[in-house]
C-alpha cells in the first residue's frame, strides 16, 4: 500500500507515518523512490492512527501503548508455551 494512498483514503498527514517509522513502530520500504508500507503492517498502522486521531494519543501513549502490547503478546507465547510443557508431563 503506497503511504501516500493510505494518508488520502484515511485523511492521515504523511509526517505521522514518518514519526511512526522513526519510533521504530513501523517499517518502511523504498521501492523506485516511493515509500511503501509492508501489507502485513496495514492493520497495525490503521489501530494506530486511530488513537492518534480518533482517541487522541500523542507518540509517547502510542510508543508506550505499543511496548506494552509487545510484551503481552509475548507473555502470552511463554503462556502458551510452558502450557503445552506442563501438559507433556501430565499425559
Amino acid at each position: 500500500s503506497s503511504d501516500l494512498e493510505f494518508c488520502f483514503h484515511h485523511n492521515v498527514e504523511l509526517s505521522f507515518i514518518y514519526s511512526l517509522k522513526d519510533s521504530g513502530i513501523i517499517e518502511i520500504v523504498l521501492v523506485d523512490e516511493k515509500i511503501f508500507l509492508p501489507t502485513s503492517q496495514l492493520a497495525q498502522l490503521e489501530k494506530l492512527t486511530r488513537l492518534y486521531y480518533e482517541m487522541g494519543i500523542n507518540m509517547e501513549g502510542i510508543e508506550t501503548i505499543t511496548h506494552l502490547l509487545n510484551r503481552m503478546a509475548s507473555m502470552q507465547q511463554e503462556i502458551i508455551r510452558l502450557s503445552n510443557s506442563l501438559n507433556r508431563f501430565e499425559d
